[in-house]
């Protein structure tokens, strides 16, 4: 077993997390399929899903961190810049920044709006420290 925190609960001063209408239907029902109800992070997106408020349906669509957005965070632990795109498992690719939602990381930053940050305990031990410094919304 890895050194996640014991409760595998989103850390109590986590910021709050905004969502569409459209994503929150799409992970709803992506927690709901046999192929993802076991998955190690279905749980703890679950949690976050729980505790989202909906966003306007006329809300600026670079207001949030929502599925198949380019966003630009900063570890503020190490200085290291990321680029990624949260994507649902399926299309995830490591190497092409594409990261899926089910991944701690994805799952940390989902609803997240610039300048908010988020610690979020991942497997080693390690905390990630990121803040969103920018966010590209889904080429639709």
């Amino acid at each position: 077993m890895s050194s996640h925190s014991t409760s595998g609960l989103p850390p109590s001063d986590a910021p709050s997390i905004r969502l569409t209408r459209h994503d929150l239907a799409r992970l709803d029902a992506l927690l709901a399929s046999p192929n993802y109800r076991q998955h190690p992070g279905a749980e703890a997106l679950q949690r976050e899903l729980d505790r989202a408020d909906m966003l306007p349906d006329d809300a600026p669509a670079d207001a949030t961190v929502g599925m198949h957005a380019r966003v630009t965070c900063i570890d503020d632990a190490t200085g290291a810049r990321h680029t990624l795109t949260l994507v649902y498992p399926h299309e995830a690719d490591v190497d092409a920044g594409r990261v899926s939602i089910l991944a701690p990381v994805g799952t940390a930053l989902l609803g997240l709006t610039i300048d908010q940050r988020i610690d979020w305990p991942v497997s080693g031990g390690r905390t990630l420290r990121l803040r969103v410094l920018e966010v590209a919304p889904a080429d639709h």
